[in-house]
């Protein structure tokens, strides 16, 4: 079973962020022996006046494949104990866990992950969806805003087009000149495209940046290439200024 979990406001300006705790449980996850664990996708949500965060306003979401022998059950209230022992004072946690594979309707889910990058959502309409979908969503602190940002997170890893993975690749220096071909062989490299969308030669020399990441594109972790003005390779990786667009 293919299950999403995703975790949104557990952290104040002097705690571990909500990054750090999803990857924390998705350790224990795989510690219990329950399931095998993916990446973690980070979706940023609106920044408004009208909406509590930390610092950015943003969910992180993992996948676990589940043992046939481990209940759903079971691991949701892991997580929920987790998040109500490991949350920082003052933080609003919230949780979301869905099996995709039994929603019959995504659409709905979809939509709501995407409104969430763009207008002010009500935790009423949280709870209604989850309802209505049957999606796990709870609440595990302080007034429980960040079940908004959980479902919405979510919605955003289902549709597959949002979101940049927690922590940087490891490909090599900064300045250093490595192949198409070679960025490809990272476990972590689904695929290697450019910000247009055009797909480089395997052979095209590439120019490494600083704190390089991957963004969750057609369901994939992708590592986008911009234009180099470099005469020795034709491409470099993206800025974080380019990244923040994901």
């Amino acid at each position: 079973m293919n299950i999403l979990v995703c975790l949104d406001d557990t952290d104040n300006l002097e705690s571990r962020g909500t990054g750090e705790l999803a990857s924390l449980l998705a350790e224990q996850v795989e510690g219990q022996g329950w399931g095998i664990s993916s990446f973690i996708t980070r979706h940023q949500l609106l920044v408004h006046p009208d909406i509590p965060y930390t610092s950015h306003n943003s969910a992180m979401c993992f996948r676990v494949a589940l043992n046939d022998g481990c209940p759903l059950d079971r691991l949701i209230n892991h997580a929920s104990r987790f998040l109500e022992r490991e949350s920082a004072p003052g933080s609003d946690p919230g949780l979301c866990v869905a099996n995709a594979a039994s929603l019959t309707d995504l659409q709905p889910v979809l939509a709501f992950g995407r409104s969430a990058k763009r207008e002010v959502l009500s935790k009423s309409a949280a709870f209604a969806l989850a309802r209505q979908t049957g999606i796990h969503l709870s609440e595990h602190g302080g007034n429980g805003q960040g079940v908004i940002g959980a479902l919405a997170g979510v919605g955003l890893r289902l549709w597959g087009n949002d979101g940049r993975l927690r922590g940087k690749l490891e490909l090599g220096p900064s300045g250093e000149i490595r192949t198409v071909a070679s960025l490809q062989r990272h476990p972590l490299v689904d695929a290697v495209q450019g910000v247009d969308g055009t797909t480089p030669a395997a052979a095209e020399k590439v120019l490494l940046g600083q704190k390089i990441k991957t963004v969750l594109l057609g369901g994939k972790s992708v590592l986008l290439l911009e234009k180099s003005f470099e005469s020795a390779a034709p491409w470099q990786t993206c800025s974080r200024q380019q990244l923040r667009n994901y």
